[in-house]
């Protein structure tokens, strides 16, 4: 998984952590979940402020989806 599959990434974090909102998160945890992710193998250390609010936003509509 990398920085192009953000909602790969989405899905992974909403499968590890179901409880979570995402838009209570900080994005340096946010980027330190993405790292811990089994299926991740791309560098962490190219995430910007653009890649993490995209994943943020990716996961809360699966979030969003999934509450209903």
């Amino acid at each position: 998984m990398n920085w192009h599959e953000i909602e790969d990434i989405a899905e992974a974090l909403y499968d590890a952590r179901p409880e979570t909102d995402p838009l209570t998160v900080r994005f340096t945890d946010l980027r330190d979940w993405i790292a811990a992710l089994p299926e991740w193998d791309d560098d962490i250390h190219e995430s910007n402020e653009a890649k993490l609010e995209a994943v943020q936003m990716a996961w809360y509509e699966v979030w969003k989806d999934e509450q209903k």
